[in-house]
């Protein structure tokens, strides 16, 4: 077998494909098909990179997608990650028109490609090999994460913008615990897919530190989500506006809650179970990157779920799409109705298509240490990045127009305060020149507190801890490998949004006034202000109740999310969750080294405000309502059963305070960290997304949330994203 280098697989690579051949190549983590050549008139194929764990013709791998190819020759893989692998070459010629009908392609050439990095698994080596990155780019994107590569797509949709992307993970959006919705607590913990933060001790919890899994690869956290899409509510998104940010009412919004998405008509098995009454076909259904579909597995727990809760008197009637919804329903999940995988920012922005363009190159496995400023100018212009590679070298990369920071809400004001931007006194202390000093910057941190409470159910009653049973989970694989079906593919969880409640059901006007008067002396800030209005409002949510299909565990230290979710108590258990919606305690993150390796000190200061813990408490005795055994839910439980945490039941206040400290963790919704506000109410940018105090500096993520959205946030990142890309495109127009 010959040896060639890179550049002359190339050229050989160009030659080959003059005689119509493809090639294939394996390394120690998936089989792709490729092109020999950017011009190839087989670049479809690249559109086949192992999106499916289903293997129409190849029986080989468990991973080759071979549709549309010719006659596949052996395929390779295995489940390591690769370091420095060798990569086999094979070129095929297929048959000659002339040949016979069962005549078989035949091995033209082969070749080795000895100790050959590859230096990102989403771009194929020709583009990758092409990349200059001494030449300036337009726009570098710093995160390729959920809006980093909302970012990247529209920017580079003009073909005359240079769009750099900077991730510090992989590209793993063909592995296949990413891309299946029911394997997702298999990257929880795992270097290669979490960044795995923990928070400093929380007094009001016992003292215990609560886990945050957040995203460590191309699509950030979009890839280890829970896969729910939820919406926010109209007065939600209208008190952002209010608090000094023209044009991010919820009129202004509403188009990009409908541009990210393309949302399926549900299937006629969830309408027969679940109703979906509400579910408005005539609401636009969009034609985004990201597929949103109802489940086909939805079982009796989701039924009795709704039941029960209209049985309060919260049963909801209009589409929660729209802004406007109280009561139970049926969520929605980014699921691809077709393959039965994840869809997420990697597979719908960064898609095969869009990594063809010419105009967008994307880094993976890079640090970005810190924003490089040109500080002659009365204000600081961002210039660039100084990135550091995974083989340890630093360069600096020069943006023409704009540095966007997209790194998440606990790593985007770690970049700030590493760059210069940030208290004067936190910058000092590690020896970092202060370039423009902003106190708020890691402050304002928001998080939506849940507590826990799982329930032993009866014989009957589906939960998925049975999925501890090998036997079980191996048999749901193989149903899920051999045609995408079963509860692999879906999700299963159900949701309420409800106004104040408590033991009693829901609270009275009178009675919300005279407990948010009790705490008057803390609701100070035009924020508090904004809140006590929704908590007043009869129309919007305090609290947003989850039916979870396991049991969950709350250890005192966990080493991951892991550790909360994976089945450790012999019974079969479901989770009720309770969730506060808008909290009034606001936590901090801030760097703890200018070392970039270091983890940023994460303290959310959960419950600080201490009407957070007598909301929860209150949401808590309404649980009880829920599981009575009267009620349809309560009777799919065990009569006598278990319940977790043991031997607390919320008969009175203190006692559901109690289970409070005892079961509250993140429900992975923090943002806030650089909010968009005016400089003077404790801003970080400006309604443009535009660091207050430089030029050519913007973020764009989830830390500008000026307030936490009703929900899970999933939606609201991709809508803020989009309209942060039009809003750049705009200034661009105008330079």
């Amino acid at each position: 077998m010959a040896q060639w280098g890179l550049g002359d697989w190339l050229e050989r690579g160009t030659e080959a494909n003059k005689r119509t051949t493809f090639a294939t190549y394996s390394v120690e983590t998936r089989l792709i098909f490729i092109p020999a050549s950017p011009d190839s008139s087989l670049l479809r194929v690249a559109s086949l990179v192992i999106s499916t764990l289903r293997t129409p013709n190849c029986s080989s791998s468990p991973n080759c997608r071979s549709r549309d190819l010719l006659p596949a020759p052996p395929c390779a893989y295995n489940w390591r990650d690769p370091l420095s692998v060798s990569i086999s070459v094979q070129l095929w010629v297929p048959p000659s028109s002339a040949s016979s009908a069962t005549s078989s392609p035949h091995l033209a050439e082969s070749a080795q490609i000895v100790q050959y990095n590859p230096p990102s698994a989403n771009l194929p080596s020709y583009i990758m090999a092409a990349v200059d990155l001494e030449k300036p780019f337009d726009y570098v994107v710093v995160g390729g994460g959920t809006a980093g590569l909302v970012i990247a797509n529209r920017l580079s949709e003009d073909s005359d913008v240079r769009v750099l992307v900077i991730e510090a993970g992989a590209d793993r959006s063909s592995d296949p615990l990413v891309l299946c919705p029911g394997l997702v607590a298999g990257l929880y913990g795992k270097d290669e897919y979490d960044w795995n933060f923990t928070s400093t001790p929380q007094p009001t919890l016992n003292n215990r530190v609560i886990n945050q899994a957040r995203g460590k690869m191309l699509g950030g956290s979009s890839a280890l989500n829970f896969l729910m899409l939820l919406y926010p509510s109209k007065g939600n998104i209208d008190a952002w506006a209010a608090l000094g940010n023209e044009g991010w009412d919820f009129d202004s919004l509403a188009p990009y809650l409908r541009k990210f998405a393309t949302v399926h008509t549900p299937p006629q098995s969830s309408k027969d179970l679940c109703g979906l009454t509400y579910h408005n076909e005539d609401l636009a259904k969009g034609d985004g990157p990201i597929h949103v579909t109802f489940s086909e597995g939805y079982n009796i727990t989701n039924q009795a779920w709704l039941k029960t809760f209209a049985g309060q008197g919260l049963e909801v009637t209009t589409d929660p799409r729209d802004g406007r919804a109280l009561g139970a329903f049926q969520n929605q999940a980014s699921i691809d109705p077709v393959t039965h995988t994840r869809s997420f920012a990697a597979t719908g922005y960064y898609n095969p298509e869009v990594a063809k363009r010419s105009n967008l190159v994307v880094l993976t496995e890079t640090l970005v240490e810190k924003i490089v400023f040109d500080t002659t100018g009365d204000e600081p212009v961002a210039t660039g990045v100084e990135i550091l590679t995974k083989d340890g070298e630093k360069k600096q990369i020069s943006a023409n127009l704009e540095v966007i920071l997209s790194a998440g809400t606990l790593q985007s004001p770690q970049i700030l305060e590493l760059s210069g931007i940030g208290s004067k006194d936190i910058l000092e202390k590690h020896n970092i020149p202060v370039i423009v000093e902003n106190p708020s910057v890691g402050e304002n941190v928001q998080d939506h507190p849940i507590v826990c409470q799982s329930f032993e159910v009866a014989d009957m009653t589906p939960s998925g801890d049975v999925l501890r049973d090998p036997n079980v989970l191996n048999a749901l694989v193989g149903m899920y490998q051999a045609s995408g079906a079963g509860p692999l593919g879906q999700s299963t969880i159900s949701v309420a949004y409800s106004p104040l409640v408590d033991g009693s059901g829901i609270v009275s006007p009178e009675a919300k006034k005279e407990l948010l008067a009790s705490h008057e002396h803390t609701l100070t800030t035009p924020d508090a202000q904004a809140i006590r209005k929704l908590v007043e409002s009869p129309d919007e949510a305090t609290f947003q109740f989850l039916l979870f299909p396991t049991q969950v565990s709350i250890p005192d230290v966990p080493k991951s999310m892991a550790e909360y979710i994976l089945p450790v108590l012999p019974e079969n258990y479901i989770t009720v969750m309770t969730i506060l919606n808008h909290p009034f305690s606001r936590g901090s993150v801030h760097i703890s080294s200018p070392d970039v390796h270091a983890a940023p000190v994460w303290d959310p200061k959960y419950n600080s405000n201490l009407l957070d813990m007598e909301l929860l408490a209150r949401g808590v005795e309404f649980v009880e309502r829920l599981v009575d055994k009267s009620t349809p839910f309560g009777k799919l439980l065990k009569d006598g059963g278990k319940r977790q945490p043991e031997g607390l039941v919320a008969t009175d206040l203190e006692k559901a305070k109690e289970i409070v400290r005892k079961r509250q963790i993140s429900v992975f919704h923090v943002s806030g960290s650089c909010a968009m506000k005016p400089r003077e109410q404790g801003g970080v940018v400006d309604a443009r997304l535009r660091v207050y105090g430089t030029k050519r500096l913007r973020v764009v993520d989830a830390s500008v949330f000026p307030m936490e959205p009703v929900g899970n946030i999933q939606s609201v990142v991709y809508a803020v994203a989009e309209k942060a890309a039009d809003l750049i495109k705009e200034d661009r127009k105008s330079l």
